[in-house]
């Protein structure tokens, strides 16, 4: 079943049009997207790979979690609600920002949030969705930048981790 979404205009306003997530991506019209970027206490990132089954990027690597807001939602409670679906991370995400992304399969803004999972859940708090997930692991900041040039990544994480990665530097 596709995704009911709503439209947004180029400021981020609602348009209060309901539409398909399928039927935004093939028109081009904006909507909104959430992800989560994971960390653990020790500054490791959680990385997965989608499952091979997905229509959307099978088998790319991903640096966040997410997906489409759905109507009604806000960008928090979408991004809480994807990394419970996809990950079984039932921690409160923070939205750090959002922007007008242009990579991917359409034009789309996202919202970018940040979970601490902490250390003493870590081995325990990921039950990824076989759906969803083929793989996950934690990396550090620098094999991350590595695994960037080597793996297939989705055109949201590069984008994303980019702005992340300098959203964290200017608030540290």
């Amino acid at each position: 079943m596709d995704e009911l979404v709503e439209r947004v205009d180029d400021q981020d306003r609602v348009l209060g049009v309901a539409v398909s997530r399928r039927q935004a991506i093939r028109e081009g019209w904006l909507h909104r997207v959430a992800v989560t970027v994971c960390r653990d206490e020790g500054e490791r990132i959680l990385v997965h790979r989608r499952s091979e089954q997905l229509s959307r990027f099978p088998r790319f690597y991903e640096v966040a979690v997410g997906g489409a807001v759905q109507v009604g939602e806000s960008y928090e409670q979408a991004a809480a609600r994807e990394l419970a679906e996809e990950l079984g991370i039932r921690v409160r995400p923070r939205l750090l920002f959002t922007f007008l992304n242009r990579s991917g399969l359409s034009p789309h803004w996202l919202g970018v949030h940040e979970a601490v999972v902490p250390d003493a859940v870590v081995p325990d708090a990921v039950v990824p969705d076989p759906d969803e997930v083929a793989w996950h692991g934690w990396l550090t900041e620098p094999e991350l930048r590595s695994a960037l040039l080597a793996w297939r990544f989705t055109p949201d994480s590069h984008e994303a981790f980019g702005r992340y990665h300098a959203f964290r530097t200017a608030h540290s």
